[in-house]
């Protein structure tokens, strides 16, 4: 049961990162990607604090920081629609 419980966060973690390594057409599913690695470094964080009888105050640090990556991501978002008309990385002209 430990090892599921140790693997689960490495595998959410892995798949995030893969999902943003090859899709990165959209900023969308990026931020969703990005989101995703958040939840599982999360789990994991969780699952060390509770295995280990540690206080949960750091977890909620932590969500509060992530809650507000979230919301600056989506605002980039936001702001990069109003701009360009959708989120293809290939409508900048300041990158290319």
């Amino acid at each position: 049961m430990l090892i599921f419980n140790i693997s689960l966060p490495v595998f959410m973690y892995l798949v995030g990162v893969t999902v943003f390594c090859f899709k990165c057409k959209h900023l969308l599913l990026m931020l969703l990607s990005l989101e995703f690695i958040v939840l599982s470094l999360y789990l994991g964080l969780y699952l060390f604090l509770m295995f280990n009888g540690y206080e949960y105050y750091f977890s909620m640090v932590f969500l509060t920081m992530s809650v507000c990556e979230g919301a600056l991501g989506l605002s980039i978002l936001v702001a990069m629609i109003r701009s360009y008309g959708n989120d293809y990385f290939q409508s900048f002209n300041i990158l290319w």
